[in-house]
């Protein structure tokens, strides 16, 4: 089972990614959860160009920082989620090639057709069909409270280059975010309330449908969600 979260920033995603792992390994299930964009990975590789794009000061472009997140993105499937996978065992990643497509071409002016070829190029057709997403979002006011109180032990969060923007910025990348959603069909999740009234809304997601098919191994009963047609929004 290949599940993402995604959402804007400050939603919780990496918070509902560790619950999320902690009950299905509670079920016994074997899962391997990480972040895309590499921040907190103990690999040597893979953290300095997390570092590039989140904790350095210097001019880089827009067009770079899409292919240093693809650099990750692709070598974290492959040394993480395709093994596991491959083995019966459960993926969760936070952010998925949406974050790429939202912040670098609907943020920062980057060509959106430019950005999914790439992608369609370099990730292998099952990156794009997971079987859930997750897509949290929260009203602009909790937002800005949420961005002002994350910290981290590597940089400064809140001088990094997308939660540095003003409010303005945030609302065009929460706009496109619920763009994302409808043409996708993917019922978002309000992730304002506390950390376990946003847990028990995904688990309600997950439950009927997919946690049911996991445990009886059938995949002929997958969700319709299909990613692999790379549509430019």
């Amino acid at each position: 089972m290949y599940i993402v979260i995604e959402g804007q920033d400050g939603t919780g995603k990496d918070t509902q990614a560790k619950k999320l792992k902690e009950y299905f390994e509670s079920q016994g299930k074997k899962v391997v959860a990480y972040a895309e964009s590499g921040t907190a990975s103990e690999d040597e590789f893979i953290s300095e160009i997390a570092k590039l794009n989140y904790g350095s000061k210097q001019d880089i472009d827009h067009r770079t920082r899409v292919l240093l997140y693809l650099v990750n993105r692709y070598e974290q499937w492959r040394k993480l989620a395709e093994p596991a996978l491959k083995n019966g065992d459960i993926v969760i990643t936070t952010r998925c090639w949406f974050s790429t497509l939202i912040y670098e071409g609907y943020g920062g002016g980057v060509s959106k057709s430019l950005i999914t070829k790439l992608h369609k190029t370099v990730m292998p057709g099952s990156y794009f069909n997971p079987d859930k997403i997750i897509l949290l979002t929260i009203p602009e006011a909790e937002q800005q409270k949420r961005l002002g109180t994350q910290t981290d032990k590597k940089w400064d969060r809140k001088q990094e280059v997308w939660k540095s923007k003003g409010n303005e910025f945030q609302r065009k990348i929460n706009a496109a975010y619920l763009k994302i959603a409808k043409e996708y069909d993917i019922k978002p999740v309000d992730a304002s309330g506390t950390i376990e009234e946003v847990f028990n809304k995904i688990l309600e997601q997950l439950e009927p449908h997919f946690l049911a098919t996991y445990a009886a191994n059938d995949s002929s009963e997958k969700d319709d969600l299909v990613l692999g047609e790379l549509r430019v929004v």
